[in-house]
């Protein structure tokens, strides 16, 4: 067989990259899935991949080979990047320990480590950051790792994955990693026209199997039949019964026959609600039946600390002496920096207890320094229980052996609402450690009213679609007219998944529009009489039901129904003297009309969705320019071209919600004057976002120059809610100084414990909020004047101290 050139070539590098991935799998603890050597194999031979796969199925593995390939690759670079900086902050390590320190960076916007290095960990904004300043660190840039791609739904921070995998340069191969979604094949698509050759490759297998039960009283239920004589994934049938039994039977078998403590236990539980048992019972049962470490999803911080205390009081002990041992050295080791002052007010002494013991709580109220030493403490397998809200389920690698939902319902931040398909699936793809368990166990807790076969339905739907968040902003606006010009800025946003997937869904809706067409022309037919124009006779009468509907409502005034009532009348007469209305199958053919006029009414109104869907993230870029051009952030230059202007090149710098606001302020000096703790307490205003029940509170404001300029910051935002609102945007709510005076005060020096007591703030909400503020203060530093930057420079040190400056990022 005699091969052309181009074929023996494509033969040759096909033979040189083989070793490539077969070095790789030989260096793995475990044998490869299908899909990881499906996605490893497409890396391989320079294609890009979309990997939609379960939590915990073995993602990451895709990700180590892109790193793998770059280094063996002379000079080549890769970037991983993260949503969140905790998972930032674990990836950079697990890199650091594979492949040394000197190969490793790690940038999170307020962290800096290594940042010419050839493997590079950072969050997503990080990257879309550095693509608008064309960084030099781009350079010989051969990977992106986008991990937990899925996130590119989120509301908030969605777009700024959009606009990292539009402006990446081409030659650059993208590796996205994401939840299974029930549209990766149009995502896969999307990722295909605007990056070029992508493989799509998804997987539903999970690498450990689960086993799905629930907890009634003191006995745990599977949660599908196991008889083996009914079809897969029937519900067991002992569970519809005790559903149409609210709990009870359970209860009751339970208690007969048994010692007096027993049915104490029985009555104690009784009182917390039919068939649903507490959390230390639930701790103890899963201790006896070998389910330990355990996740137990608790939807509210509070409620997580209160489980752990629960245990204790319970006086559970899940550990051994020399995990003790080794608990108290580990802890110690971390905590060290740590003032003492400081300990008392986190609750250091009961926090270690409860650690020593093997039960500690996770969520986003606790210092991340005390989060970061949980999650080392359950991947040593020195925890055995974990009360976490949602946010574990998050890339954090804490796999555990089972986990428990304590509801299957969460508070949104209006009001309660059934847990997604996704979201449950999130959360007990924790279960099931690849290479220790056999099997993963996921528990439900039962509760008053739970639906069985809803929970089934639930737990069987393991997909959730992607849709994109994508809208352009002011900074996104005059970063990319400066770059590529209005035109084709707007020739880019068309790229967008946003406009992709609306494109798509117009397709489908004028495809439904050719439908609806074709049965009316079906109704028209049938409706036609040979006396005259019978749709103008329907016409005639569909006016007169509606004169005689509009009269039967309300209390019309006396000139109104003598209005109506000549309409009426003047109707009336045109209907009977209508050719059609002699007609004999008049009546047949007014039953037709009818379905004629509604078809036609649903045929305007899909008419006109699609009229708003075409072109609309174009659109709303349109609207984003004339604001910024009414205000001065851009101009014309002699062509007619839209530029940015001195004022534009400093909106270019201001990332986040407030990106406007902060560049009007900077631009009319409003922030003049203030000293460091001021900036930082204006800072604080801009970041925070308050909850519903905390509007028009009245707030003490710290004294001197920051009321006047924070009362001239919200006139600002008040012309600029107007503008946006003139030129159909929707504005922005107004700064909030609810915690204006608790950053005043700690950049001011004062202690930890006085400021969370001033605001009742928890440490890790404290700690978040001030690693925002110092985002901004630094991005502050470097667009604005001589002296305000380097008062922004100078908070940044005042507010980065302590708790603050402790650790890792948050």
């Amino acid at each position: 067989m005699s091969l052309s050139p181009a074929e023996r070539y494509a033969l040759s590098r096909q033979q040189r990259r083989q070793p490539r991935l077969a070095d790789f799998v030989a260096g793995q603890r475990f044998d490869l899935d299908p899909f990881q050597l499906a996605a490893c194999g497409a890396l391989d031979e320079g294609r890009s991949v979309l990997v939609a796969a379960p939590t915990g199925a073995g993602k990451t593995i895709i990700a180590e080979f892109a790193v793998f390939l770059a280094m063996q690759e002379q000079g080549a670079k890769v970037f991983y990047t993260t949503p969140i900086k905790a998972l930032s902050n674990q990836k950079y390590q697990e890199f650091v320990d594979t492949w040394g320190a000197e190969s490793v960076g790690l940038l999170t916007g307020d962290t800096n480590v290594n940042s010419g290095a050839r493997i590079v960990v950072m969050t997503t904004e990080v990257l879309r950051n550095m693509l608008y300043a064309d960084s030099p660190l781009l350079d010989r840039l051969a990977y992106v790792v986008m991990d937990e791609v899925h996130y590119l739904a989120d509301r908030f921070r969605g777009a700024v994955w959009e606009e990292v995998i539009i402006h990446l340069p081409e030659a650059v191969r993208l590796v996205s990693l994401s939840a299974t979604v029930s549209n990766a094949e149009e995502f896969g698509d999307w990722l295909q026209a605007v990056r070029g050759d992508t493989d799509v490759i998804v997987s539903e297998e999970r690498p450990v199997p689960l086993e799905q039960h629930v907890i009634v009283k003191s006995k745990m239920l599977d949660l599908f039949d196991s008889s083996g004589q009914a079809a897969t994934n029937r519900v067991n049938p002992e569970l519809k019964q005790l559903a149409r039994a609210g709990g009870r039977s359970i209860s009751g078998r339970s208690t007969r026959g048994q010692r007096g403590g027993d049915r104490g236990r029985y009555h104690r539980d009784a009182r917390a609600g039919n068939g649903r048992a507490d959390r230390p019972e639930i701790v103890a049962m899963l201790q006896g039946k070998n389910l330990l470490p355990a996740i137990v999803f608790i939807f509210s911080r509070v409620g997580c600390d209160q489980a752990v205390r629960q245990v204790l009081r319970s006086g559970i002990r899940l550990t051994e002496s020399a995990e003790r041992s080794e608990i108290r050295q580990i802890v110690e080791s971390r905590a060290r920096m740590l003032r003492d002052e400081d300990l008392a007010v986190l609750g250091y002494w009961e926090w270690l207890e409860g650690l020593e013991r093997g039960v500690a709580a996770h969520h986003a109220g606790m210092l991340p320094a005390f989060k970061e030493i949980v999650e080392e403490l359950f991947q040593l397998k020195l925890l055995k229980v974990v009360f976490a809200t949602e946010t574990l389920a998050l890339g954090v690698n804490m796999p555990a052996r089972s986990v428990v939902l304590e509801k299957l319902e969460k508070f949104n931040g209006e009001a309660r609402v059934p847990i997604t398909p996704g979201e449950y699936t999130q959360l007990t793809g924790r279960a099931g450690r690849r290479g220790i368990d056999v099997e993963g166990h996921s528990v439900i807790q039962w509760v008053d009213g739970l639906d069985p076969e809803a929970v089934a339905a639930l737990a069987s739907r393991r997909s959730y679609p992607l849709n994109s968040s994508f809208r352009p902003t002011y900074n996104m606006a005059v970063n990319l007219i400066d770059q590529f010009g209005r035109e084709r800025t707007r020739q880019i946003l068309e790229l967008s998944f946003a406009q992709f997937q609306a494109d798509r869904a117009v397709v489908d809706l004028a495809r439904t529009l050719r439908k609806q067409e074709e049965s009316m022309a079906g109704f028209e037919q049938a409706m036609r009489c040979h006396l005259g124009d019978f749709g103008e006779y329907a016409a005639l009468r569909r006016r007169i039901g509606e004169i005689e509907r509009q009269s039967s409502k309300g209390n019309p005034t006396h000139a109104q129904r003598d209005r109506m009532q000549r309409e009426l009348t003047s109707a009336r007469k045109a209907m009977r003297a209508h050719p059609c209305h002699g007609c004999a199958e008049r009546e047949s053919h007014a039953r037709w009309a009818e379905r004629w006029w509604r078809l036609k009414t649903e045929h305007e109104q899909l008419s006109r969705q699609i009229r708003t869907r075409t072109g609309q993230v174009a659109k709303r870029f349109d609207r984003v320019t004339e604001v910024l051009e009414s205000l001065g952030y851009l101009d014309r230059d002699a062509s007619g071209a839209l530029v940015s202007t001195s004022s534009g090149r400093i909106l270019k710098r201001i990332y986040g919600e407030r990106d406007l606001l902060v560049a009007e302020c900077l631009r009319r000096g409003l922030w003049d004057g203030l000293d460091e703790a001021g900036i930082a307490a204006m800072a604080a205003s801009l970041v925070y976002e308050p909850r519903r029940d905390d509007s028009n509170v009245e707030y003490r404001l710290p004294r001197g120059r920051f009321r006047e300029a924070f009362e001239r910051t919200t006139d600002t935002w008040a012309v600029l809610d107007d503008i946006e609102r003139d030129h159909r945007l929707s504005g922005s709510e107004v700064p909030s100084p609810a915690l204006a005076s608790a950053m005043h005060a700690w950049a001011r020096g004062t202690s930890l414990g006085t400021v969370l007591a001033d605001t009742e703030l928890a440490a890790g909400d404290f700690v978040r909020l001030s690693k925002q503020v110092v985002d901004l203060l630094d991005q502050v530093s470097i667009v604005a004047d001589a002296e305000l930057g380097a008062t922004a420079r100078s908070a940044i040190d005042a507010v980065r101290r302590g708790v603050v400056a402790y650790g890792a990022p948050a």
